[in-house]
């Protein structure tokens, strides 16, 4: 099974992420009509940006709760897959201590916890720019150990 080049030091672990990232936010429709932003990528970690757009609301006119779940969702494959091979959700929860409204501009930090060979961890905090949290989300992940396409 072949597998994605072993780093040999932080600054190639941090380009090998931002690489990957950058290849899956290419193939990856769905965050790219959310309009994800890359902010910050290094291995086991990932800042994305994004702006809450009126057909993003729920019948009570706060952002829907699976827009900020799809958001922290990017976040949890960007940071778990970072080491360049594929890692899929298993279990995925989230938690919305404050409303989201139109024209908000969230961040979601997404941060690997712990793995093993075959599980990991992650969670992801999102939160509004006046940086109230809006987003508790914890991930758990399959790794695969397949590389991603190119």
């Amino acid at each position: 099974m072949s597998s994605a080049p072993i780093p040999t030091s932080p600054a190639d672990a941090d380009r090998l992420a931002r690489e990957t990232v950058e290849r899956m936010l290419v193939r990856d429709a769905f965050s790219q009509w959310l309009g994800i932003e890359l902010v910050e990528v290094q291995a086991g970690r990932a800042v994305l940006r994004m702006t809450v757009r009126p057909e993003m609301v729920n019948g009570f006119g706060t952002g829907h709760g699976g827009i900020v779940f799809a958001f922290a969702d990017s976040a949890l494959a960007f940071c778990t897959n970072s080491d360049g091979t594929i890692s899929v959700a298993l279990d995925c929860t989230i938690s919305y201590p404050a409303a989201v409204r139109p024209g908000d501009v969230l961040t979601a930090t997404g941060v690997r916890q712990t793995t093993t060979n075959k599980i990991g961890f992650a969670e992801v905090t999102v939160r509004n720019q006046d940086d109230v949290v809006v987003g508790h989300f914890r991930g758990t992940v399959y790794r695969t150990h397949k590389p991603l396409p190119l």
